[in-house]
């Protein structure tokens, strides 16, 4: 299984393990307690083996063609009626978990027992156990499953994620392409790393050689404490390049003590849209550094419009810890219980303000008018707008009936930089609301070339600040 994050020329794999070659490489002067960690810690890391029943396609292996391409002599065999079912067969993975009772509760991986018909466990004993799932959680990739032991089991002591330090070692434990039990050690690379493939990321970054079949597996600090659970890896060739990401066990203590005693997880909400604090909106935005959460929308009826939150606030604390980067917020919400009364830090209009909101339970699964010239209207922007009269509006099926609507972005313009889209709606600049052309045309007009520019947009149901640089 694997997820690709387009790095243009790099092309860059992110691989979720499933099945890695070990290896250790440990420089002059590194830990030499390694042994005794993995000795005494090594019989809580297990061998996952998970089967399901999987159909192929019919199309698999059949090349495909448009139909001018297909030779005469060859149109009569690919004309031939395929079967609508195919034999279906059994498919392995193989994964880690780590044992974190003495009576068989393990943690792994969400993607390692998905849709898994049959998981298969296997001890550093060589016994083996079938395992029941006790519940999963796919948004933290984190699952609980169960064994019955005919003995009391070695089991993990849990670390403190947050207190791990970039440049500390680590070693991970693991099932890489089928190699039982391989240990590789390496730093802490990085901490709160993410990469946008879910709300929820917060990841530990490690050189520690972890490859596919590591999933789930644990990563210990040198006290033999677990600090992580093993997810992640970014490759070019599906191989460790040294790019390793575990979940923190901070947040997994959480999602495992909520599926042990519910089956499913609960989650705390703020009910904002919130997005990165670049320079540029620092500047705008009146930060000393970047840094935070800029709040682009408040959801109306929700936590933090009862708390007096505001589009424009930058978050810059939560519960007394600094929210130094934007994606630490959410999980740091989510792990919120339902109910608590948090203090938050917001810097609005270049000064601090303290708010207390209470957290709410986050619910599961909750782009006419004549055009205007460019060079009248936005040309400083690089971008065509119209009038969002309210007949053109409904035309559009666009609730909100302020703003410009944007009908055109010009090639190789700021606002095509800043990533502006045709059918995005302006609402403000330099934070003052535009309902017409003639607002525009007279906040546009005072502006010098060169001068960096804040707008706020709305795209689809979500708005959202962006910073051009004028011409």
């Amino acid at each position: 299984m694997k997820r690709f994050l387009n790095f243009s020329a790099l092309k860059i794999v992110v691989t979720i393990f499933l099945v890695g070659a070990p290896s250790l490489v440990m420089a002059a002067g590194g830990p030499t307690n390694i042994a005794d960690l993995v000795e005494e810690m090594g019989p809580s890391v297990v061998n996952l083996y998970s089967t399901k029943t999987v159909k192929a396609s019919p199309h698999r292996g059949i090349p495909q063609f448009d139909d001018q391409e297909i030779p005469d002599l060859l149109k009569k065999f690919f004309d031939m009626p395929m079967p609508e079912e195919m034999p279906e067969h059994k498919a392995q993975s193989l994964g880690s978990g780590v044992i974190i009772s003495a009576d068989g509760y393990i943690v792994t991986n969400n993607h390692v027992v998905e849709g898994a018909e049959e998981i298969k466990v296997r001890l550093t004993t060589h016994e083996e156990y079938d395992a029941e799932v006790i519940g999963r959680d796919p948004k933290t990739d984190v699952a609980l499953i169960k064994i019955e032991p005919e003995s009391v089991l070695t089991y993990v002591k849990f670390g403190d994620s947050d207190k791990i330090r970039v440049g500390e070692w680590v070693v991970a434990i693991g099932n890489p392409y089928g190699f039982e039990n391989t240990v590789t050690a390496g730093i802490v690379s990085g901490k709160g790393r993410s990469f946008g493939s879910g709300p929820y990321e917060n990841f530990i970054q490690t050189d520690a050689s972890i490859n596919m079949g590591n999933s789930g597996g644990p990563l210990f600090n040198l006290d033999g404490e677990l600090v992580g659970i093993n997810s992640v890896i970014f490759s070019r060739s599906g191989g460790n390049i040294g790019l390793g990401f575990a979940t923190p066990v901070n947040m997994v203590k959480n999602v495992v003590t909520q599926l042990q005693e519910h089956g499913s997880v609960t989650r705390g909400w703020l009910g904002v849209m919130i997005q990165h604090v670049t320079a540029d909106l620092a500047e705008k935005f009146g930060l000393e550094r970047p840094g935070g959460a800029l709040v682009g929308e408040v959801m109306k009826g929700s936590p933090a419009d009862k708390a007096g939150i505001k589009q424009g606030d930058v978050i810059v604390e939560f519960m007394g810890e600094e929210i130094i980067k934007m994606a630490s917020l959410p999980s740091k919400v989510a792990l919120t219980p339902v109910g608590t009364k948090a203090e938050l830090t917001v810097i609005r209009d270049g000064k601090k303000k303290k708010l207390e909101v209470t957290i709410g339970k986050l619910a599961e699964e909750e782009v006419g008018a004549p055009g205007i010239s460019e060079e009248s209207s936005a040309g400083k922007l690089g971008l065509t707008v119209q009038e969002l009269t309210p007949e053109l509006a409904n035309s559009l099926g666009i609730e909100d009936k302020k703003g410009l609507i944007i009908s055109n972005v010009r090639s190789g313009s700021p606002a095509e930089a800043a990533g502006i889209q045709r059918g995005e709606i302006i609402l403000e600049v330099n934070q003052k609301p535009v309902e017409s052309v003639e607002d525009l045309k007279e906040i546009i007009s005072k502006i010098a070339p060169g001068e960096r520019i804040l707008l706020l947009t709305r795209r689809g149901e979500h708005t959202r600040f962006v910073v051009i640089k004028s011409e």
